[in-house]
């Protein structure tokens, strides 16, 4: 089982996270990734060495809690006053975000120090709550949406798969297509097609 607290720390619980996160991120692009260890870390972040390996366990495990962290959305999505465009709008900007080199980088670091999977579920949890978001908004304007599982295996699923197996060609209009092309209707009443 990882070691890493699944709960966002407070107290100096969360200003060590925080330091260590920021030694982390700085050193990637002074020195490169290749060159981190876990003692280089622990020196720029002022703790010790023991304190990450207590907390992470290991290198992969550390980048792969820095990942998850990056890759969690910073702002809700846009609101372009309709279901299509909204859902439009937010697979441009997942898929320009993921699939940008650093953000492969993070989804390769977070699935490689988490082998239980509880990193890519809490991944998986920042596109859910962002769909969210844009269907209740549709919800709220009295559209029709489907739920967020049916964006999600319509949506998120294969830019993903193209994203880290299938690259060449992903564009805007390909993640577009895709998102306009998501049934506006509840999941359940799909076994009518």
């Amino acid at each position: 089982m990882g070691r890493r607290q699944m709960v966002r720390p407070g107290g100096r619980s969360a200003r060590v996270q925080a330091s260590v996160h920021t030694a982390v991120l700085a050193l990637e692009s002074e020195v490169g990734r290749n060159a981190l260890t876990v003692p280089l870390v622990a020196q720029r972040a002022g703790v010790t060495a023991s304190t990450i390996y207590r907390r992470w366990g290991d290198l992969q495990e550390l980048l792969s809690d820095v990942a998850v962290e990056r890759l969690r959305p910073e702002a809700a999505p846009e609101d372009h006053g309709d279901l299509l465009s909204d859902l439009a709008s937010w697979a441009e900007q997942f898929l320009d975000e993921m699939a940008s080199p650093t953000g492969r980088a993070y989804i390769r670091d977070a699935l490689l120090g988490d082998p239980e999977g509880s990193n890519a579920g809490q991944c998986s949890a920042y596109a859910a709550e962002q769909i969210g978001v844009i269907l209740s908004r549709a919800i709220d304007r009295g559209d029709d949406a489907p739920d967020v599982e049916t964006v999600i295996d319509r949506v998120v699923a294969p830019l993903m798969y193209r994203i880290l197996f299938r690259p060449d060609g992903l564009d805007a209009a390909y993640a577009r297509r895709l998102a306009t092309g998501a049934p506006a209707r509840p999941a359940s009443d799909e076994s009518s097609n």
